[in-house]
């Protein structure tokens, strides 16, 4: 996946392949790409990629269908030097499904909201604590200056679906309700879905509702708008003078919930998974061992890649000393929650289904009633 772990995984895999004496190709492609390019290897049972990196959300789908190795017996095999108990309980959602462990963790995200220090002060206006909070300062900011006072994905499809259902979680909905039934058109998921139109109306700057997250990612950076919610992994690169003009003027906390809610955190991220088909399952086995031991992590977080899925790496007080947002990231991840979407293999037919509801409500197409309506009518029919 081309997020920005990309680079360092290509790099540490050729240093683990020239010391192994070990053939080793990393392509690196967008989200549909992949997504595209791994179901057709299945269906064709081509075997042409051995590992790739697996979304959290294709848990399900992928577990059910049998497409990746099964690591549990493997897991079990070199505990003693795999450091179980220093990775976060959320990351092993990356690939858990009933007793299976299908893929491994390797990049853990969690939902952060960001926001300019400097136009707050300006503002007058509080770090908020609250959803509702965030929505007041959103609101005050408002999009009428050079400076909207949030951004979010707008794009139709996975972007604007993902994007709303953190919204939804933080409001304290869900997808499917404890029993496994869509629950898409709830009226706490009709009022977030109101929420999110408003903020859109009122507070993005021009275009939104086209953004996906890389153009939601340079809003931000290129100062057009005050606050975003986004994945930890991109929160090193505001830092970085060479692609943000806002460097030194960021603040983090955990994406806030809605006042009264528990504090959870949406945990998402990616794991790798060996195919089922691969001819070389035990040489992936050694990579995946290699790049997610404690000694790799802490070298994998200093090189850029954002990304945490072990308490050491996420509490060294050297890497915070680089890094003063992580204990912002180690709070949430302690906390993180990897169901926030949930991880049947339903799933990418709903979040498609959702895509489209957010979209029409952002157009003005619909209602955010109608729109959820028809997602449930869509997701009824898939259980």
């Amino acid at each position: 996946m081309n997020d920005p772990f990309a680079s360092t995984l290509q790099k540490f895999a050729k240093e683990w392949a020239d010391e192994n004496g070990v053939d080793f190709q990393v392509d690196v492609v967008g989200y549909g790409d992949l997504a595209t390019r791994v179901r057709s290897d299945f269906v064709g049972g081509t075997g042409n990629f051995d590992l790739f990196t697996m979304d959290i959300v294709w848990t399900g789908e992928f577990a059910e269908a049998g497409n990746t190795v099964d690591l549990s017996d493997r897991i079990a095999r070199d505990a003693d030097e795999l450091d179980l108990d220093d990775i976060y309980d959320a990351a092993w959602t990356q690939g858990e499904w009933g007793d299976k462990q299908i893929a491994y963790p390797l990049a853990g995200y969690v939902n952060l909201l960001n926001y300019r220090t400097d136009v707050l002060e300006q503002e007058g206006l509080q770090v908020p604590a609250t959803l509702e909070d965030l929505s007041d300062v959103a609101l005050a900011i408002g999009n009428d200056g050079p400076v909207a006072g949030w951004v979010a994905n707008g794009q139709q499809g996975p972007a604007a679906a993902q994007d709303w259902m953190a919204y939804s979680f933080q409001s304290g909905g869900q997808i499917l309700d404890g029993d496994g039934k869509p629950v898409i058109n709830s009226d706490v998921n009709v009022k977030s879905l109101e929420l999110y139109r408003d903020l859109f109306d009122q507070a993005a700057p021009p275009g939104a509702t086209e953004f996906d997250w890389g153009q939601r990612e340079t809003a931000f950076t290129q100062g057009r708008a005050a606050t975003v919610e986004t994945w930890s992994v991109s929160r090193a690169s505001y830092e970085d003078p060479e692609v943000s003009t806002i460097a030194g003027n960021v603040g983090t906390v955990p994406a806030p919930m809605a006042a009264g809610l528990d504090p959870k955190y949406a945990f998402g991220g990616w794991g790798l998974a060996i195919n089922a088909d691969s001819d070389t399952p035990d040489a992936a086995w050694e990579f995946i061992k290699w790049v997610t031991s404690p000694e790799v992590q802490k070298r994998w977080v200093e090189d850029g890649a954002g990304t945490y899925i072990r308490k050491s790496t996420a509490e060294d007080p050297e890497l915070t000393a680089e890094f003063p947002f992580q204990p912002v990231v180690a709070e949430a991840l302690a906390n993180g929650d990897g169901d926030a979407r949930p991880r049947v293999p339903q799933y990418s037919e709903i979040e498609n289904a959702v895509g489209i509801a957010v979209s029409k409500v952002l157009t003005k197409g619909a209602t955010p009633q109608e729109a959820l309506d028809e997602a449930q009518a869509t997701a009824e029919a898939l259980f």
